[in-house]
C-alpha cells in the first residue's frame, strides 16, 4: 500500500499515515481504559469506525492523526497529529499512546514533529489541543510543548455536552520556543 501523506522522522518514532496493519493496534488503544479521555473504551466495531475515518480523512482533507510506529521495535504505538472534525473548536495536534508507551516521551516528541509539520506544511497559525480537564497525563504534554489553556468549550456532535479545555499556541509562539523544547526531533 502506498501512503496517503508524508513520512516524519523523530529521533525514536516514525510518523506515517494510518495503514490497515495498525488496526490491530488502534482496536487495543481503544478497547483499553487509559482511551476514556480519546472516545474509548469501545468495541472493535466503534474503534473499526474512528480508524477508517481518520485513515479517510488523509484522502479527503490531505492531512490527519499519523500512525507512530516506536523505531527500536517497528510496533505500533498509538496516533499523534492533525485532527480538525466538523464543527471542532479549532486545529489540534492531538495525541493518544498506548499506556506501555507512557512515560517515554513519545507523546511530546511526536506531537511536536506533527506541529511543525502543520504550521510549516498545512499553513496553520495556531494548534489547539483539546483536553478533558482531569486529564492531567495530557496537560502535562501540552505544557512540555509550550502550550497554555486558552479557554474552555463543549465538544460538538458525537460528544456533544462533553466539557473539553482547550489549550493551544499561535504559530509565533512555536517558533520563539520551539528550539527550547526538551526533545528534539529530526
Amino acid at each position: 500500500m502506498t501512503d496517503v501523506g508524508p513520512t516524519l522522522e523523530t529521533t525514536r518514532l516514525t510518523l506515517r499515515p494510518t495503514r490497515a496493519e495498525d488496526f490491530e493496534g488502534w482496536a487495543a488503544l481503544m478497547a483499553d481504559e487509559a482511551s476514556k479521555f480519546i472516545g474509548g473504551p469501545q468495541p472493535r466495531s466503534a474503534a473499526w469506525r474512528g480508524f477508517v475515518s481518520v485513515a479517510g480523512a488523509w484522502a479527503i482533507q490531505g492531512y490527519s492523526m499519523f500512525s507512530v510506529i516506536e523505531k527500536a521495535s517497528g510496533r505500533w504505538i498509538g496516533r499523534v497529529g492533525p485532527w480538525v472534525p466538523e464543527a471542532w473548536p479549532g486545529t489540534e495536534v492531538g495525541w493518544g499512546l498506548n499506556k506501555d508507551a507512557y512515560g517515554h516521551g513519545y507523546a511530546t516528541e511526536a506531537a511536536a514533529a506533527s506541529i511543525d509539520w502543520a504550521f510549516e506544511t498545512l499553513g496553520w497559525t495556531e494548534v489547539i489541543h483539546t483536553i478533558a480537564p482531569e486529564n492531567l497525563n495530557s496537560q502535562a504534554v501540552a505544557k512540555r510543548l509550550g502550550s497554555t489553556m486558552l479557554r474552555s468549550t463543549t465538544l460538538p456532535a458525537p460528544f456533544a455536552g462533553v466539557v473539553v479545555d482547550v489549550w493551544g499556541q499561535s504559530r509565533s509562539q512555536w517558533q520563539a520556543q520551539r528550539s527550547r523544547l526538551p526533545l528534539r526531533v529530526t
